[in-house]
């Protein structure tokens, strides 16, 4: 099979950990480190090399939220879905982000700058609604603030 991955970073993660009972959530959280995410071709050669089936892989990569089938965007961008976040717009601040963003929810913009997530309670209640960018909380917002904040994201040119 050609792939376009260097797979050398499997096979390291792989003979790091290969005596180590259950290290396989280990292992997938290095080798996403190392790729970004868990594409098929990692997912083959972790599972040939650790003598791992392949259905146990991807039940454990697809149970745990922290692990991503698909490229992912440079900025990631989480409108909270918490009670507080939802009485108070969330859901318009979602619609506002997909359509300046041109995708879905938990989609990811053709140029891999932006993926759009809904995510559950962040904790600032207070700062209801709230949007999380790269980890940086955006609170008290309305439609027009959350567009301004992803603009500012953008024409930074980097994770800001």
């Amino acid at each position: 099979m050609i792939t376009p991955f260097d797979l050398s970073s499997v096979d390291e993660i792989v003979e790091r950990h290969r005596h180590k009972n259950d290290a396989l959530i280990t292992m997938l959280q290095e080798s996403q480190r190392a790729y970004g995410y868990l594409p098929k071709e990692v997912i083959l050669r972790l599972s040939r090399g650790a003598k791992i089936p392949l259905n146990r892989i991807y039940g454990v990569a697809t149970f745990y939220s922290q692990f991503y089938l698909t490229p992912r965007g440079k900025n990631i961008v989480q409108v909270c879905r918490g009670t507080a976040c939802h009485v108070r717009g969330s859901s318009v601040i979602m619609s506002t982000l997909a359509d300046s963003l041109g995708v879905e929810e938990s989609g990811t913009t053709e140029d891999m700058q932006f993926t759009l997530e809904a995510g559950a309670c962040v904790g600032t209640c207070s700062l209801a609604p709230v949007v999380v960018v790269n980890g940086s909380f955006h609170g008290k917002l309305d439609p027009v603030q959350a567009r301004d904040i992803i603009r500012a994201y953008a024409s930074a040119g980097e994770q800001a």
